[in-house]
């Protein structure tokens, strides 16, 4: 059964990645390329990989974007957000748990591969493959996002690890 603390935790998280969601949705990140985005709240997404059980994780992200989804960007958006973000996560945790990959590593990844799900749903949806025209610059914006929530995520990680906190496996 789980413990009170760690569902308080679970509800911070998801609350947090919702703030940063919209925190995220205020930026005027405009570089001419429609779906750039900086992730913020992908470092709630990754501390969770680290520091929570898969399915555990899973739900704080799944939580993360529908709720997201459903306040700043619609059906259409939350369904281009749940194909990155389930691609992003499943990637994310597959090398986290090779035990290669650095925070960084982990993060950098599920950038790219968040916007790699994006343009084949986009693929699909619209049926028209000249959307993958979009993929070198989206890789780029992946990188650099993955980059900048890494160095925010590795802190974090580094901080739970040094005040203790491994107990959280919920």
């Amino acid at each position: 059964m789980p413990d009170t603390k760690n569902i308080a935790r679970i509800g911070m998280l998801a609350a947090v990645a919702f703030v940063l969601s919209y925190i995220e949705s205020l930026l005027p990140l405009n570089l001419g390329i429609p779906g750039i985005k900086a992730g913020l709240s992908n470092i709630v997404v990754i501390f969770s990989i680290f520091y929570f059980r898969p399915l555990t994780a899973f739900g704080i992200a799944i939580v993360r974007i529908v709720l997201s989804g459903l306040a700043f960007g619609g059906l259409s958006g939350m369904v281009y957000s749940l194909a990155g973000g389930i691609l992003s996560f499943v990637v994310m945790l597959l090398l986290k748990k090779t035990r290669k990959f650095s925070v960084y590593g982990v993060s950098v990844a599920g950038g790219v591969s968040h916007n790699i799900g994006q343009v084949l749903v986009a693929m699909a949806v619209l049926q028209n493959s000249m959307v993958i025209y979009y993929l070198p610059f989206l890789l780029v914006a992946g990188v650099v996002a993955g980059i900048i929530t890494g160095t925010l995520a590795a802190v974090l990680v580094k901080r739970a690890g040094d005040s203790g906190t491994q107990d959280m496996v919920l």
